[in-house]
């Protein structure tokens, strides 16, 4: 896919940066950053399409696996992280896996993501079964390192999809439910951690937050699995089981204590 087709590389609409005041820089980012919004909602059907996919899968045991390279990658890994402390998922039921390794999440890795194969074996450490997912996640639609994941992946039984920034890509077309964030040419040309990284975020956000919802790990509005790592989150759980239950903040205090979640002391009785 030559580069001049690719929105993602397509000249900002914005030149002579340098000369722009701050003032002016922080407008016309907060500008273009508004139509990131409107182009995630116009791939609502696709995101709600994966999500009924992935769900029949995930309460049967299958795993999500997010996979990327550089800043894709980066935000793979983070939104897989969150999931065990806000939703009290467990450990290794969504994986976040980058191009080059857990050093690539704070350093570049030279031409990591460059090799189709890599995307695969690295899969492969994790014994993926039918059961599982793949969702690849590529702002350019053209990463060697994703493509290879998702099309080894879809070979072998996996249920496949994709986050990309560009229509009608090779990742696309290699993968089942490609979801499609047009947002544009980004600020500074080809930066696509800005708009595309920002509807990547956004798109994870909403399938992870989905499953966790409808896989019964929040209750009401409350993350009422939440791991109590800390003092904020003890306090927050403290609260919701002093609302829920009339108790004064105290009796929630020892019972949240007592029972190790608020799940449990919401469900004691």
């Amino acid at each position: 896919m030559p580069a001049e087709w690719r929105i993602t590389e397509q000249p900002s609409h914005f030149d002579h940066l340098e000369q722009m005041s701050v003032g002016e820089l922080l407008q016309h980012i907060n500008e273009e950053d508004m139509l990131v919004a409107e182009a995630v909602r116009r791939v609502l059907p696709a995101i709600q399409a994966f999500v009924e996919a992935v769900e029949p899968r995930m309460r049967q045991g299958g795993r999500l696996f997010y996979v990327g390279a550089g800043t894709s990658g980066r935000l793979g890994v983070l939104d897989a992280s969150e999931l065990p402390p806000t939703f009290g998922l467990p450990e290794g039921r969504v994986i976040g896996i980058i191009a080059g390794g857990d050093k690539a999440l704070r350093h570049a890795v030279e031409k990591a993501e460059d090799f189709p194969e890599k995307g695969w074996q690295d899969l492969l450490t994790f014994s993926p079964t039918p059961l599982d997912t793949v969702l690849g996640i590529a702002a350019s639609g053209t990463t060697p390192y994703v493509i290879g994941a998702v099309s080894e992946a879809r070979k072998n039984g996996l249920l496949t999809g994709c986050i990309t920034s560009n229509p009608g890509t090779p990742l696309a077309a290699a993968c089942e439910h490609p979801i499609e964030t047009i947002v544009g040419p980004e600020f500074v040309t080809g930066s696509s951690r800005m708009k595309s990284g920002t509807a990547q975020k956004m798109v994870l956000n909403m399938i992870s937050t989905s499953l966790m919802i409808r896989m019964g790990r929040v209750e009401g509005n409350r993350m009422v699995k939440m791991q109590l790592t800390n003092a904020k989150l003890v306090d927050r759980g403290t609260r919701m089981i002093q609302e829920s239950l009339g108790l004064s903040y105290d009796e929630a205090h020892e019972r949240l204590l007592e029972t190790g979640s608020v799940d449990k002391a919401l469900h004691r009785d």
